[in-house]
């Protein structure tokens, strides 16, 4: 079955246009309480969100679905992403759902869902989730009536259960007493968590993106603008920033003299010193097509490996679980600690690298010599249909020219966005100025057979 409605991150668009429609939510709703819903007993399903205006809309319409097939609602309000994965498997509900479009801006608007145990659905029980959206007819029958039809409970303490869940997740025997750090909370959803939690450790925090009003979410701030704690960071003498995004279960980070740290470097950084420390799982991290050949390198000189899969975090953890990997990510930030949280989390992210800095007491500059990346260029191609390159014989003889042309020197990565019309163009090589001159190259091909020209090349 072909996917309709589920892209690698749930349901994302345009808020208020199909398919992230009220509609849509109430039929998503009504189809998630119908599978999830457990025969023998009342059955409980968790939402939550982020800050965008629209989240208001979504959530009423995910409720009223929920609720009209008997299942009751608990409602969290704006909290990240996985700490709606935390609470669902915490208090042992049926199924966990987050009104979050990610790094994306405000207007957008997104639906994804964890099963009881806090991890992401597979693939099969996402297509039985839109077969049941677009053949409502199947259950119709099966509305209750009377006191059967669901409640709505808002969980107050939510925010505190989540706080202490992260907490425990840095080492008992550090603190972070005379750390100056700087946050930046994207305006998103945690505004509230993340300062908290530094603070309470004993960290000396100052915050940048903790005022949503509903649209500014990501807007010029976050970890796809890493320039702004950079230069907070270097006003104000800090020790590191920190940029989460707008459901908080990315980060990316600064050192002290305000150079970016990516997700590459940090799976360098925690790699090696879990297999320092005899601590990783058949001295294994995993991590996606994108990664940096760097990485590899790194970990291979320590004594690991990495085993790559395909872009989406919800495939690293899918091979981290099918055999008991414990670490695991993306370059953009999400970085999976198996023995923390069911997925991606960047506050758990965060703190995990700054006990390293406690434990080894070196500053996050030297920490990140662990690698050196390759140069590399992405450039994106908003394009107007998603046809397999292979179909466009121009487009696949100018990328198979370039691969020749680097050789052993370098790679070619070509992908569809998995949440957005875009074209991925990812270019690695020996020298910057050549790979991006052959990405643009290839992207104007793309362009002029499949859409509109590059919108971003950066490496």
């Amino acid at each position: 079955m072909s996917r309709r409605l589920f892209g690698t991150d749930g349901v994302r668009g345009v808020a208020n246009i199909h398919p992230m429609t009220a509609e849509t939510a109430l039929q998503l709703g009504r189809a998630a309480a119908y599978l999830f819903k457990h025969r023998d007993r009342r059955s409980r399903i968790v939402i939550g969100k982020d800050t965008r205006l629209s989240g208001y809309m979504l959530e009423s319409a995910l409720v009223a679905g929920i609720c009209s097939m008997g299942v009751d609602a608990l409602l969290v309000g704006p909290l990240p992403t996985p700490g709606i994965a935390f609470l669902t498997a915490s208090m042992r509900a049926d199924a966990g759902v987050v009104i979050s479009a990610s790094h994306n801006p405000y207007q957008d608007n997104g639906i994804k869902f964890f099963a009881r145990d806090g991890f992401k659905l597979p693939d099969e029980v996402e297509a039985r989730l839109e077969e049941l959206v677009f053949t409502p007819a199947s259950i119709d029958a099966l509305r209750p009536t009377a006191d059967e039809v669901g409640k709505a409970f808002r969980i107050d303490d939510a925010v505190g259960r989540y706080v202490v869940f992260l907490k425990n997740s840095f080492p008992k025997e550090f603190d972070l007493v005379g750390l100056k750090i700087v946050l930046d909370c994207a305006h998103g959803a945690a505004y509230k968590v993340a300062p908290e939690v530094f603070t309470e450790l004993g960290a000396e925090v100052i915050p940048y993106g903790v005022k949503p009003n509903g649209t500014n979410i990501n807007a010029g701030c976050g970890s796809t603008y890493p320039g702004v704690i950079a230069a907070a960071v270097r006003e104000h003498g800090a020790h590191l920033g920190i940029a989460l995004d707008g459901d908080a279960d990315r980060c990316i980070f600064v050192d002290e003299h305000g150079n970016e740290v990516d997700g590459d470097h940090i799976l360098a950084i925690c790699g090696t010193h879990m297999l320092a420390q005899g601590k990783l799982p058949q001295k294994t991290v995993v991590a996606t097509v994108m990664s940096n050949i760097g990485l590899d390198i790194a970990i291979k000189q320590a004594g690991g490996r990495v085993v790559k899969t395909a872009v989406g975090d919800r495939y690293v953890v899918e091979e981290m679980r099918r055999h008991d990997y414990r670490l695991g990510g993306e370059q953009s930030g999400h970085m999976i600690f198996l023995d923390h949280n069911t997925t991606g989390d960047g506050v758990i992210s965060a703190l995990q690298v700054l006990a390293i800095m406690q434990q080894t007491g070196k500053p996050l500059s030297e920490l990140a010599r662990v690698m050196t990346a390759l140069p590399q260029v992405l450039v994106n191609v908003r394009v107007r249909e998603r046809r397999p390159i292979d179909e466009v014989p121009e487009i696949a003889r100018k990328i198979q020219g370039v691969t020749d042309h680097l050789g052993d020197g370098g790679r070619v990565l070509i992908r569809y966005s998995g949440t957005e019309p875009l074209l991925r163009i990812m270019l690695e090589g020996q020298d910057q100025q050549e790979i991006t001159a052959l990405a643009n190259d290839i992207a104007q091909t793309v362009a002029s057979h499949l859409g509109a020209g590059p919108e971003a090349a950066h490496g």
